[in-house]
């Protein structure tokens, strides 16, 4: 009998059928995952599972014997954990003080701190995910801090343990020690489901997958015996190629030009005295983990954020200059946050679209908005950037994370810069619209573009880039190119480099 069972789970918000008759079978041993793109109900199949909602429908049982969460605790007291995404803990409290907090040894208001120091020892011991308990939470590394959150479920007896994108903000290396930590848990009978939408790392730790489309099951498979083209085949529904672009060596004159550049916050240097170019017919990616100024970069480069330093496009100084006279000497910006910084979520498409060239003549005649030429270009670009919409008039904030990305791209690369600078380009987006995503990019570099790509996903930064620019503690500490760009390289520059080699 599987440890655990969900039979013909269903959930409605409203209109939305989220969730509908969903089974899901995972084994004492097992390592199971669960993927489908954005939308596919796989958060919401969690959370029920975890206690944070209700089924409209179906059951739930651990060993045989039906469950009802009204609550978390009711989870976690039934021996199901849960690691998210972004970690749950108190930075300025130490290990053992995070790990046993409301669970904390001793006699009425005395916490033994020394059983708790021992506690955690022996825990990490036995599981092979040994941290110093007396460290402060804050001066951990990400990959440390997650480990963490592993130990915590663990005290709480998890039997079922849940990891959601767990190696979203670790290094290669550091998400090759969690694969060994979840090899060891399922060796000693636990039940783990990776939700994830990294189909290299499904196929590397995984024993079965259950692939989620549209609110429904679309594929159960044996790790072993299915490829990526067939999971890709259950997601999407059709079959995408992977995107690698051939490498290119530019020689031309830089077209960003960026040096001694450095960004304080209060008394921290976020970025320290960094130079690089970017050339016209390039990709350049950079890579590091989060925290180490990648952001504070883009927004100096683009004029989001005060810098010294200097900085010029196209030849000439920008180091002084606002993000519209950027602009307009040549440069695009597509941010990381497309509901935020990238659009106007209430506005139409045609206004998005819009933004940025809305007092040029195509857009206005004195002073009033040329409407429905507005709605004309958007007409136009929604058919070239394949964006999925009911019409140029809708709220862009209607549509799903890869189209609402395609309305940003498709206003910036219209914009005609020759630089155009990209933040997380597939974040939260379906596999469809990164094939398109990944060959407009490669396109673009290919017609002389300079083109500055920040991800956090290392498989991304490797199929598109040139040159990966590795960033630490605020710092590019290496320039890769070539056969360096590979993830064992560009992981140990991303935790040091040169100290860890």
């Amino acid at each position: 009998m599987a440890l655990l069972q969900m039979k013909g789970i269903s959930k409605r918000f409203g209109d939305l059928v989220a969730n509908d008759g969903i089974d899901l079978s995972v084994n004492s041993g097992e390592i199971h995952a669960v993927m489908g793109e954005n939308g596919a109900g796989k958060s919401t199949l969690m959370n029920i599972l975890y206690g944070l909602l209700k089924p409209d429908a179906g059951e739930i049982r651990i060993d045989g014997k039906a469950m009802d969460f009204s609550s978390p605790l009711g989870a976690i007291a039934a021996g199901v954990g849960m690691v998210h995404q972004t970690f749950r803990q108190f930075p300025d409290l130490t290990v053992w003080e995070n790990l046993v907090f409301q669970n904390e040894p001793g006699n009425g208001p005395f916490v033994a701190a020394g059983a708790a120091r021992d506690f955690v020892r022996k825990l990490g011991a036995k599981h092979g995910l040994e941290i110093d308990p007396d460290s402060r939470v804050r001066d951990l590394a990400v990959g440390i801090r997650q480990r963490l959150e592993i130990l915590k479920a663990l005290s709480r007896q998890a039997r079922i343990l849940i990891l959601d994108e767990p190696t979203a903000v670790l290094t290669p290396q550091e998400r090759d020690s969690l694969f060994t930590a979840m090899r060891h848990l399922a060796s000693h009978g636990m039940a783990l489901i990776l939700v994830t939408h990294k189909i290299p790392e499904v196929i590397a730790v995984t024993d079965q997958i259950t692939v989620m489309r549209d609110g429904r099951v679309s594929g159960t498979l044996t790790t072993r015996e299915t490829s990526e083209a067939e999971i890709i085949r259950a997601m999407v529904g059709r079959n995408v190629p992977p995107t690698i672009a051939a490498k290119v060596t530019s020689t031309a004159p830089p077209m960003l030009s960026v040096r001694n550049l450095s960004v304080r916050r209060g008394t921290v240097t976020v970025v320290d005295d960094v130079s690089f170019d970017v050339r016209p017919g390039e990709i350049v990616g950079i890579a590091g983990v989060s925290g180490n100024g990648q952001p504070q970069l883009v927004s100096a480069v683009t004029g989001l954020e005060a810098s010294t330093g200097e900085i010029t496009i196209a030849g000439r100084d920008v180091s002084r200059l606002s993000i519209a006279d950027r602009r307009a000497i040549g440069m695009s910006y597509v941010p990381e946050d497309r509901h935020l910084t990238g659009t106007a979520p209430a506005a139409s498409i045609a206004e998005n679209i819009a933004f940025g060239t809305h007092r040029s003549a195509e857009a206005s005649n004195r002073g009033f908005l040329r409407k429905e030429a507005m709605r004309a270009r958007a007409r136009t670009l929604i058919e070239k950037f394949k964006v999925k919409s009911a019409s140029e008039v809708v709220p862009v904030g209607s549509l799903s994370g890869g189209n609402m990305q395609k309305v940003v791209m498709a206003r910036e690369i219209e914009h005609g810069a020759p630089l155009i600078i990209i933040e997380e380009p597939t974040r939260g987006v379906d596999v469809g619209a990164i094939e398109f995503i990944h060959k407009t990019l490669i396109a673009e570099r290919d017609r002389g573009r300079a083109i500055l790509v920040v991800s956090s996903d290392l498989t991304e930064l490797m199929a598109l880039s040139d040159r990966i620019l590795v960033m630490f503690e605020g710092r590019i500490d290496a320039s890769l190119t070539g056969s360096d760009m590979n993830e064992s390289t560009i992981g140990r520059w991303m935790m040091g480099g040169a100290s860890s080699t």
